[in-house]
């Protein structure tokens, strides 16, 4: 998806570069527009390096390129149309009141007019002009316009004052385009059914055999598909963690129980994502009094079902069903053996050999694999890795694109 980022001149605009990258650490396209003022902070050539692409800065053709004047007058129409977000950060007052005023001297104050994709804006200036009858009057048409506003936060500022008015941090912004961005209905009419966190089997009366699954990754992905749009039913093996709203959820501890949750609902579901941490061997017998300490113990294990593969044998026409790996040796290897040997649509995997991620993190770095590709999806927070995990699960339905030997493409 292509983002624009409008930078305005104040002092914060070097923070836009950070902005920038973190976009594009989640798979956006990122574009810049730069006002004049903008570039007494900070340089266009930064943002070009960053992005790969043209910033543009003037409505007018520069003299060097006289040839392009037709190109030039109708560029901020092209990027209005194409874009699928504007997010201006830093927003001065000055570009506030242009904005909410309607007045277009500049490309950006134009490229606002001529848009019709959502806006944000993140400002950022002195306290005493945040605070002024007439930014806080400029706000309120903008948002009554549904610009959504990133308010800034409170601390020092550049000025040497202190109170509201240094921009949002980086992670805030962030959240904000991809709360709008995700904001869509792309999973509507479909009823996702995720597993989560780590099952547990008995040893005795108050111990168990389990793993250290904390169950994020399943939430983050059934609170994904709800705010998608989707119907979702969440089966749970026992965490710490609150259901996302709007979710029905199926309790259960042991792998029997999950087992049994999903056969019995799979059928209701287009799209089945067993992201649980299940337990692979149970005792074979579970003693029925709390076992004493008395030196050296051998318990004797029997494999538990393997639900995945059962799944797949199960599945219904249309039906997608996603697994998950968690490796620590030779990960890609193992999880496309995984892949092909259960049958599913996708495997993805979590090398959980990484330190800072995976675990008890609220944060992840995984590879989405199918039996043809494999995707790396970069380190983020679990929130963010779950709807770009389930882009690629939608992608999935996608036809693609076949080259014949006559050089057609087809579907």
């Amino acid at each position: 998806m292509k983002v624009t980022v409008g930078v305005s001149g104040g002092i914060a605009a070097y923070k836009s570069a950070e902005l920038v990258r973190a976009l594009q650490q989640h798979a956006l396209d990122v574009h810049v527009v730069m006002t004049e003022a903008a570039m007494q902070f900070i340089q266009p050539l930064t943002f070009a390096s960053l992005t790969g692409h043209k910033v543009i800065t003037s409505l007018w053709t520069p003299p060097e390129a006289p040839d392009s004047s037709l190109d030039s007058a109708i560029e901020h129409i092209e990027a209005a149309q194409t874009t699928d977000l504007l997010v201006v950060a830093p927003a001065t007052a000055n570009i506030l009141a242009k904005f909410a005023h309607g007045l277009a001297d500049d490309f950006l104050t134009t490229l606002y007019l001529a848009t019709t994709a959502p806006v944000i804006v993140a400002p950022a200036m002195n306290v005493n002009m945040w605070q002024h009858p007439a930014t806080q009057a400029n706000l309120e048409t903008l948002s009554a316009r549904n610009v959504l506003i990133v308010p800034p936060d409170s601390g020092y500022l550049a000025c040497g004052m202190t109170g509201s008015g240094r921009l949002a941090d980086t992670p805030a912004i962030v959240e904000a385009v991809l709360g709008v961005l995700h904001h869509r209905n792309d999973l509507a009419g479909e009823t996702v059914l995720v597993t989560a966190g780590g099952t547990r089997e008995a040893l005795d009366p108050v111990r168990f055999l389990g793993n250290r699954s904390s169950g994020k990754m399943g939430y983050a992905l059934a609170e994904a598909a709800e705010r998608r749009g989707a119907r979702v039913i969440l089966v749970t093996a026992p965490t710490a963690l609150r259901p996302p709203a709007n979710v029905e959820v199926i309790p259960v501890i042991t792998t029997e129980q999950m087992r049994e949750a999903v056969l019995n609902r799979m059928d209701d579901a287009s799209i089945v994502i067993k992201a649980a941490a299940v337990a692979d061997y149970r005792p074979l017998k579970q003693a029925e009094q709390k076992m004493k300490r008395s030196g050296p113990l051998t318990i004797d294990l029997e494999p538990t079902e393997d639900i995945l593969a059962e799944a797949v044998g199960r599945r219904h026409s249309g039906q997608l069903i996603i697994g998950f790996a968690a490796e620590t040796q030779d990960p890609v290897a193992h999880a496309r053996a995984k892949l092909l040997r259960k049958g599913a649509d996708a495997i993805v995997l979590n090398d959980v050999s990484r330190e800072g991620i995976g675990f008890d993190s609220d944060r992840n770095a995984v590879t989405f694999l199918t039996r043809s590709t494999a995707l790396e999806l970069p380190e983020m927070a679990k929130r963010d890795l779950a709807d770009r995990i389930l882009e690629e699960i939608l992608a999935l339905r996608r036809p693609q694109k076949v080259v014949t030997e006559t050089g057609i493409a087809i579907e």
